[in-house]
């Protein structure tokens, strides 16, 4: 094995243990157990990540990354916007239902309160999210739309709101709050977002 596959590899053994130890304990998940789990020391998660707020960043990017490609991969190019945002709200449904579900759930819920409990850490997940997103952006800007296509900018407003929507209707599947909230309720209210929202960006229309 070389050098580089052995650090690859300890990356992500790291990255599955911190998995499991954040999305157990939060704020309070100790290095020293994420290293054991990867049968690693403490030193390779500073040598690897930097510290605990970079091993968290890398977790959620690794987390996400698999996540919007599967949806580039759900979405296909030749939809207009309204055909998009169904295909991706179905894909979002379907989901809720695979088997790391919940796990997942459960590391966006501990994510938040580590974001509110560190600040700091709070701005790095947004700034790693927000890049992430660059590609929901990238996949609904230049559709057909209402006679025109979806700019970046606009695609950005509807990325916001879509995010908004999803994360609580995921939340109310998963606490049995939503039980009529098949694919079908999905992509319904993501089409009645849209269809009744602006896309406008009404601070940047000059009066």
């Amino acid at each position: 094995m070389t050098r580089a596959e052995a650090k690859e590899r300890n990356r992500r053994a790291l990255l599955d243990a911190a998995f499991q130890v954040v999305s157990r304990d939060g704020y309070r998940a100790r290095l020293d157990e994420i290293a054991d789990r990867a049968d690693l020391t403490t030193g390779a998660i500073y040598s690897l990540f930097g510290s605990k707020s970079g091993l968290v960043v890398a977790l959620v990017a690794d987390h996400l990354r698999p996540y919007y490609e599967e949806i580039e991969r759900a979405v296909p190019a030749e939809l207009d916007l309204l055909e998009a945002v169904d295909a991706f709200a179905r894909h979002y449904r379907r989901g809720c239902d695979a088997p790391d579900a919940r796990s997942g759930l459960s590391l966006q819920i501990t994510l938040l309160d580590m974001a509110l409990h560190d600040p700091e850490l709070g701005a790095r997940l947004a700034t790693s999210v927000r890049s992430q997103e660059e590609h929901l952006i990238a996949l609904f800007a230049g559709r057909p739309y209402e006679g025109g296509v979806v700019t970046p900018d606009q695609a950005q407003r509807l990325t916001t709101a879509l995010r908004a929507l999803f994360v609580g209707l995921t939340q109310g599947v998963a606490l049995g709050l939503a039980p009529g909230a098949d694919e079908q309720y999905f992509a319904d209210t993501a089409r009645a977002l849209v269809s009744g929202m602006s896309l406008i960006d009404h601070d940047a229309v000059p009066m």
